[in-house]
């Protein structure tokens, strides 16, 4: 459909889109920067999902049974943001609009979740948002089975582009949709034919409507400008009883000079080219201007689910009080008291008995009293289930014809597996965690950066971690791995040695509200170490001393997981010659450079020589531990924490990364 015949025939919708269009175009050449072709291209097909289709209250975006909109192509980002404005999202202000991309506002070049009320996930890196929504989807069904459709009943609507679609992410991630037939998720893919680089068959030639089909979803088409074909597609779409993808033929950059081309991509900032594109719309006004009678409609469609979240809350309200409360806990990500009595108990008995074995086995021993206690949890593997020991008999299986099972079999996709329990966490009600080989963290690693980076506490179980896995050889021994998790700012990495710091880990993993976890395990069996009772958690401190020299302290050797058996032994023959050897167990750095000075140097005292023991590469924050007091004659000045939105001298500025700052720092050390 041509704009003239848009205009004429749905004059409505064709502003209240506009505003979208115009928006967009007037933030990023504000910012001078950013991507207007994907928010004028799709906002036809925005309007009619926010209008007639999503289910939300912007007056309560928080609502537990909302709908969930994922804009997969972050890149388009002022998409979100203008509906957010439109709607009436109290934090989008008109503000945040003109400080697009600007230091300190919450209108990130790429949506970040906790920015903004509305931003359900952070997106940006293509196909995370669409992978994500499988586990929006997936968590919107375990809940419906448990507390029924009264309570949980709502859709995950996902925005994708050509290239979300052609990253390797998608394939995992409708693959997986596709078996467990996840019905109340619909993705709506911007059929532009445009990237970067020019159109998509430069590099490009696979049926995607095929595609999906062949994964096991049900596929609608559209004309992505016409509002009464998109309703008809939708209105199907959610009809469908197995995951929906409805191609919508959009005209990326519509109305402008660089329509359906690369240019239209990105930043559109030419005076020029802005002022003609406002006369093609019929858009006479000025920059970041909305007509009253426009704002007025658009918050309308904000308000249109006011009466659907009342409703719900009467019904929740009708349930019992111990129901509420239990509803309330899983959300707000509370751990029951007794689960902290349990671990207790099992460390009692592990002390008492002394098991020798693997970290994973132990692993599993914890999820077997968590699990009944924590009725949120969903379990899950990268089809090695058998070898990371992270399903337990009282789960059942997530399927098809079981939607109360919490255990899903996840198959060879590491990263979608990731992206997945991202998605489950963000969406609320339940907590993730799923395992596959340490090695192999390399294939789920884009997600688990953003795992850090949203600050979602799932739970990765890492098994395999080292060189003890023996036969399968350097392909799936993990040497740097452990180092990368660890340079990733909130990141907890944990090396238990044993039964006793496993169940220590798990507890403290459990217990995160944002910050995920990686949980690095042995495959070999490892002799207990801790041989006495605390009930205080001691891993929570990140390091302690296991063993105290006996006589004068010469030598104190820091080790983690499986080689602290090794430092012990080496504490053996040390001692047995004279020297007073201390050993440090040092199952988390991140819980250890957390704690106070005072007690760091009472771990790590001055004087003593220092050895490090792992089974892995020495980067990743050993210098820090061994290097000790001389330390303090050297410093760094980089990143400790991600970045932000905002120009580039802006952001070295405030990160501290000036000559200015370099000079201060070496003044300090003289």
């Amino acid at each position: 459909m041509d704009i003239a015949t848009l205009r004429a025939q749905a004059p409505d919708h064709w502003n209240k889109a506009c505003a979208i269009r115009v928006l967009a175009l007037d933030a990023v050449a504000a910012a001078n920067s950013g991507h207007s072709g994907m928010p004028m291209g799709m906002a036809d097909v925005a309007t009619v999902l926010f209008e007639k289709h999503l289910k939300f209250d912007a007056s309560n975006p928080d609502w537990p049974d909302r709908d969930r909109f994922i804009l997969s192509a972050g890149h388009g980002s002022m998409l979100l943001y203008a509906l957010l404005h439109l709607t009436g999202y109290q934090d989008m202000t008109l503000d945040q609009i003109k400080n697009f991309r600007q230091w300190g506002s919450i209108t990130a070049g790429h949506p970040e979740y906790g920015h903004a009320k509305g931003i359900e996930t952070t997106t940006g890196p293509l196909g995370q948002g669409l992978a994500n929504a499988v586990g929006f989807a997936l968590a919107e069904e375990s809940l419906r089975a448990r507390w029924g459709a009264k309570v949980q009943d709502h859709y995950t609507w996902v925005i994708a582009g050509d290239g979300c679609l052609m990253e390797g992410i998608s394939q995992e991630a409708i693959g997986l949709a596709g078996k467990h037939q996840l019905s109340r998720l619909i993705v709506l893919w911007d059929d532009n034919g445009i990237t970067i680089d020019g159109r998509v068959d430069l590099s490009c030639v696979t049926d995607q409507k095929a595609r999906f089909k062949a994964s096991g979803w049900d596929v609608f088409e559209c004309d992505g400008h016409d509002p009464a074909d998109i309703d008809r597609a939708l209105s199907a779409a959610k009809a469908s009883t197995r995951p929906a993808m409805v191609a919508c033929k959009t005209h990326i950059a519509l109305g402008s000079s660089a329509q359906d081309t690369s240019k239209g991509h990105g930043a559109l900032t030419d005076p020029q080219l802005i002022k003609d594109t406002r006369a093609a719309y019929g858009w006479e006004h000025g920059p970041f201007v909305i007509p009253a009678d426009i704002k007025s409609a658009w918050e309308a469609i904000g308000a249109r689910g006011s009466n659907a979240r009342k409703d719900w809350e009467a019904r929740l309200a009708a349930l019992s009080p111990a129901k509420q409360a239990e509803f309330k806990r899983i959300f707000a990500l509370e751990v029951p008291a007794k689960l902290g009595v349990a671990i207790r108990k099992l460390k009692k008995e592990a002390v008492e008995s002394q098991p020798k074995l693997a970290t994973r086995a132990a692993s599993e021993a914890v999820l077997k009293i968590a699990n009944p206690i924590l009725g949120e949890t969903i379990g899950g593997s990268a089809d090695l289930t058998g070898s990371n020991n992270t399903k337990t008999a009282d789960l059942g299986v997530f399927e098809p014809t079981n939607r109360k099972g919490r255990y899903v079999y996840y198959g060879i996709r590491e990263h979608g597996m990731a992206a997945a329990m991202n998605g489950m966490a963000l969406h609320g009600g339940v907590r993730p965690y799923s395992g596959t080989f340490m090695a192999f963290t390399d294939y789920a690693r884009p997600s688990m950066r953003l795992s850090a980076l949203m600050g979602v506490p799932v739970v990765y179980v890492m098994t395999h971690d080292s060189i003890g896995l023996g036969e399968d050889g350097p392909t799936h021994q993990p040497v740097e791995h452990l180092a990368i998790s660890r340079a990733t700012p909130n990141t907890l990495v944990f090396r238990p040695a044993d039964l006793v710091e496993t169940a220590e880990a798990w507890e403290i993993a459990l217990n995160q509200k944002a910050t995920p976890s990686v949980l690095s395990l042995s495959r070999q069996n490892l002799p207990a170490v801790r041989k006495a009772y605390t009930a205080k958690n001691l891993s929570a401190q990140g390091a302690y001393v296991l063993a105290e020299a006996d006589g004068k302290r010469q030598v104190i050797i820091i080790a983690t997981g499986s080689e602290v058996e090794v430092a012990l032994k080496a504490r053996d023959l040390l001692q047995a010659e004279g020297i007073g050897t201390r050993v440090v167990s040092m199952p988390c750095m991140e819980l250890f450079a957390a704690q106070d000075e005072a007690y760091r140097k009472r771990v790590l005292p001055a004087g003593p020589v220092r050895i490090g023991v792992e089974a892995a590469v020495r980067a990743g924050g050993w210098d820090r531990w061994l290097l000790g007091e001389r330390a303090k004659k050297s410093d760094f000045v980089g990143m400790e924490s991600f970045g932000a939105s905002a120009p580039a001298d802006e952001l070295f500025k405030q990160f501290g990364i000036t000559g200015e700052v370099v000079a201060a720092k070496a003044r300090a050390l003289l």
